[in-house]
């Protein structure tokens, strides 16, 4: 079952950067899949830190692009990376210290950040880019 689902209002009507979002729920979704069903393979810390890597790296991409277009929001925008990141770390270090992992609030905070972040600032980033 999936964690995530992919909804309309995680679109920010630019096809190939919602493409690389479903990809990114599409990764969450195999990593919960795989720790779910006992994959002695992955842990739960294995899959949090797998989504931090590809979050940061999609974030290091995006304030690349932001810094060489100068765009006029960026540092509003790379606070937001640096929150949502902040976030994702505090899951990680709750997980550390409690060794207690909730697939619900980690739905939630994600689900979270796709319906505000990804529809908000990437929305107006990649129609200010074209």
């Amino acid at each position: 079952m999936a964690l995530i689902e992919w909804k309309d209002e995680f679109s920010v009507g630019v096809p190939d950067v919602d493409h690389e979002h479903q990809e990114l729920i599409g990764l969450i979704n195999d990593l919960h899949d795989a720790i779910s069903s006992g994959d002695g393979e992955y842990t739960v810390m294995d899959f949090l830190g797998e989504i931090y890597a590809h979050v940061s790296a999609h974030f290091a991409l995006e304030e690349k692009i932001m810094r060489e277009r100068k765009y006029d929001q960026y540092a509003e925008h790379k606070a937001d990376h640096e929150n949502l990141l902040d976030e994702l770390r505090d899951i990680m270090d709750d997980y550390e210290e409690n060794a207690w992992f909730s697939d619900n609030e980690f739905a939630e905070a994600v689900g979270k950040w796709f319906g505000n972040h990804f529809r908000t600032r990437d929305a107006r980033l990649h129609k200010h880019l074209g």
